[in-house]
């Protein structure tokens, strides 16, 4: 199967990413870091721009979109490492009031009993879908974040979550191409700019190979996203899980690699690429599941 985007589509991806350039760059994002709580005026921004009501029916009063163009907005969100429950609030877009607009946030319940931002969210969809005001879950532990943009709670017992509704792990998935593709234009960049012995440090052949990797995983795990954004098969989407995983946090990796020692500090953006991309790997629940599920579709097929 042959997939291409349409002018349409191309056209929702370019605006949400100017949108996000022109809300959230590079300054905003630093200022992020430093700033506790979520911003409910980018919330609410992000919610006028469709990113929440994306797949609404328009008599709902959504945008009447499916699950590819979704794909597209989360993987720009992704890229620009937007903080926040996007996925869990565009997921209770058409159940809890205020989600579709932004005027609500609403968490998850993740992997591992992991729940995002629950200080700054309004309601909690919990392991079974029920929903519960997040004031009211007096239960749950802070946990220290590896990530100063996702902060953490844990629900007691902190066992394995009931399994993730696949388009709760296909559009975290898309988020993690996002960030896989920040990566990457990060190392690109760098190897361009960089230069060593009198010349720029893309021309050595080490860092050209770890451009190159950087590069083949992103575009296959886009392949694979853009795939179970179509089909929705459950196999599908744990083999994006899988692929987007794999190319956020070894791209992330690498990024710092080509960076060489300033990619370590606090001051490059490389490590909030790896920090995201970690924190977002373990909301999908276990990893196992997702290759166990798709082991057994190969062996059924081979069979």
């Amino acid at each position: 199967m042959r997939f291409r985007l349409t002018e349409d589509q191309r056209a929702l991806r370019d605006g949400m990413r100017e949108l996000l350039a022109r809300r959230f760059g590079p300054e905003a994002l630093r200022a992020a870091v430093g700033r506790p709580g979520l911003d409910r005026e980018l919330w609410r921004e992000l919610g006028a721009a469709g990113l929440f009501a994306l797949r609404l029916p328009e008599v709902e009063g959504g945008v009447g979109l499916g699950l590819p163009e979704a794909v597209l907005v989360f993987e720009e969100a992704g890229r620009a490492l937007v903080p926040g429950p996007l996925v869990a609030t565009h997921l209770a877009a058409g159940t809890v009031p205020g989600a579709a607009t932004g005027e609500a946030v609403v968490t998850a319940v993740g992997g591992g009993g992991l729940v995002e931002w629950l200080a700054e969210a309004d309601v909690v969809v919990g392991e079974a879908g029920d929903v519960r005001e997040a004031r009211g879950l007096r239960e749950a532990v802070e946990v220290r974040s590896v990530d100063p943009l996702t902060p953490l709670h844990r629900m007691p017992g902190g066992g394995p979550a009931a399994r993730p509704d696949d388009l709760f792990v296909l559009l975290t998935a898309a988020e993690q191409l996002g960030t896989a593709v920040r990566a990457c234009e990060a190392a690109v960049q760098h190897a361009r700019t960089r230069e060593q012995f009198g010349r720029p440090v893309g021309a050595f052949q080490a860092v050209k190979h770890l451009c190159a990797e950087l590069l083949v995983r992103v575009e296959v795990a886009r392949a694979a996203v853009y795939a179970a954004a179509v089909t929705a098969d459950p196999v599908d989407i744990a083999a994006a899980r899988l692929l987007a995983d794999e190319a956020a946090v070894r791209g992330a990796r690498d990024c710092l690699q080509v960076h060489g020692g300033m990619g370590f500090t606090w001051e490059a953006d490389v490590h909030l690429c790896l920090k995201r991309a970690w924190v977002r790997a373990e909301r999908g629940g276990s990893v196992t599941e997702s290759e166990e599920l798709l082991a057994g579709e190969l062996l059924i097929e081979a069979a």
